[in-house]
Order: C-alpha cells, then sequence, then structure tokens
C-alpha cells in the first residue's frame, strides 16, 4: 500500500501575514484596556463640605487594597493627583482626602496660616482624616481589611496623627512630615506599621521631634521605620520647591525615587495575602 503525503506551501511573508493576525486577535478578544478613571467627590465631615478625589484604574476588578492620600499644607493640588494616579497604577483604589474643606486651596504665606489651624487642633485635624478614611472604607472596590494612608508634608503629620486615632490601617507612610509628639501616649492606640521618611537635612523638623518620635513608636512598641535621605531638606518629593537647599525645602530626585521605591516595599509587606 502506498501512502502518499501532500505538503501545502505558503510564501513567508503570506505566512507572517497570517501569523500576526492571529496574534492580534488572541489580544484583541483577551485584553482589557487599563484607564484611569478620576471622579470629584463631595462628602461631608461635621458640617463643612469637603471634596475629596477618587481614583482607580478600571480594568481592576473586585475589592482592591486601599490607599488613602492626605495632601500637603496648600490643600488637594496637582502633587496628590499625580500620585493618586500613580498608586492607582499599581492596583490600588484611592482617595485624595481634602482636610481643609471644598473650595479652601491656600498658598503662602496664607497655607501656613491654615495649616496651624489643624497642627494647633489634633482633635479636629483627626476629624477631617477619619470622614475621608470612611469616604474610601465604603467604597465598593475598597478591602476594608487591606487599608494604608500616605502623606505629604503637612499631610505627613497628619498620617501618622491618623495613626494615633486608632483608625483601622494596615500602615502609615509619612512623606517629609512633622514628627513631634504632642501626645505621647496616643501611641499606644496605633493599629498598623507606621515607616516615616524624612530629609536627613530638614530645618524644619527638629532633632528632638524626631528623638520624641522614636521615643513615642518605642515605648507603645509600634512596628516602625525611619529612614533618613542624607543632602535631602524639607518637600523632597515636590518638583514645585525647586532645588535651593539653603531655603530649606527643595526637590531632590535621588530621595523622591529611593522613598517611593521604600513606600511601594513597605506596602508589598502590609498588604500581602493574609492567611
Amino acid at each position: 500500500m502506498e501512502i502518499t503525503f501532500q505538503l501545502t506551501y505558503y510564501p513567508l511573508m503570506k505566512t507572517n501575514r497570517i501569523f500576526i493576525a492571529i496574534i492580534a486577535l488572541l489580544l484583541a478578544s483577551t485584553s482589557i484596556k487599563a484607564e484611569i478613571k478620576e471622579t470629584i467627590v463631595e462628602y461631608q465631615s461635621g458640617d463643612v463640605v469637603c471634596e475629596g478625589l477618587h481614583v482607580v484604574d478600571t480594568a481592576k476588578t473586585g475589592k482592591l487594597p486601599a490607599v488613602l492620600i492626605i495632601h500637603q499644607w496648600t490643600g488637594l493640588s496637582d502633587n496628590e493627583k499625580m500620585r493618586a494616579r500613580m498608586l492607582a497604577a499599581l492596583g490600588y483604589n484611592v482617595f485624595v482626602a481634602d482636610v481643609y474643606g471644598k473650595g479652601i486651596r491656600p498658598q503662602p504665606p496664607a497655607a501656613g496660616q491654615e495649616a496651624g489651624k489643624y497642627k494647633s487642633n489634633r482633635k479636629l485635624y483627626r476629624e477631617r482624616m477619619l470622614s475621608a478614611l470612611e469616604v474610601l472604607d465604603k467604597d465598593p472596590q475598597t478591602n476594608p481589611s487591606q487599608v494604608a494612608a500616605i502623606g505629604y508634608c503637612f499631610g505627613g503629620t497628619g498620617v501618622i496623627e491618623l495613626a494615633r486615632s486608632g483608625a483601622l490601617l494596615k500602615g502609615v507612610v509619612s512623606f517629609h512630615g512633622g514628627l513631634d509628639s504632642p501626645t505621647p501616649a496616643d501611641g499606644k492606640s496605633i493599629k498598623g506599621k507606621v515607616l516615616a521618611l524624612h530629609g536627613a537635612d530638614d530645618p524644619f523638623v527638629p532633632a528632638k521631634d524626631i528623638a520624641a518620635f522614636e521615643q513615642e513608636m518605642k515605648e507603645a512598641k509600634v512596628d516602625y521605620k525611619l529612614v533618613s535621605y542624607p543632602g535631602a531638606v524639607h518637600a523632597f518629593t515636590q518638583k514645585a520647591a525647586g532645588n535651593d537647599n539653603s531655603k530649606g525645602a527643595a526637590y531632590n530626585e535621588a530621595a523622591d525615587k529611593a522613598s517611593w521605591e521604600e513606600m511601594k516595599a513597605f506596602f508589598a509587606r502590609i498588604f500581602k495575602a493574609e492567611g
């Protein structure tokens, strides 16, 4: 018995076109377009109307680890919006708080006066942040057991204060925030981990405040880490701060990038799968 085989030959270019077409169809049928969606959210804190920002990657489904952002002294700005997009791209459900209230976005020197209202009234400061945290907690895409907070400058002070309130947070990250310890006993109320990212040459955070912060964390047995970046001053993540260290506040690219990576590693630890 004779068996014959018939081979069909396709020219190379035609074969390549067929292969590319098949791959394109497969990609089109399986890929989901990622889109960072931003939504302005009005919410109430006491008798004050606040205006925060919700940011999430629409390609992400189900419950997500979530991050609350507390703004710097000029209120919710483009910098916090940028950081929210960066976090959303990493897979987090993000809400940017509005501590001051809708429409209150002061510039220096008025920003210092506005921030001072909350630094001198920690109870009010906590209330405003807790109201924002409640918005994030209630969002349908938030995994309520996987929530953290980060803050910059004024907000860096804020997230530590939020932790002291006893808020249910896996952790907080302070970027060049104040490290004073006005009520050391409140450290015992901290439920999550604390990461403080500090400019080693920051003239606005005196050594006594750093010492008080560390003493509070140790006495309260808080799992904390303080990272100091040599050559960095206040506002080292803020490009708008310029690059003149002699002013006490300046952008530092190396510290900015290193601190962001430190935060990412911190989140990888605190948001690890619960067993």
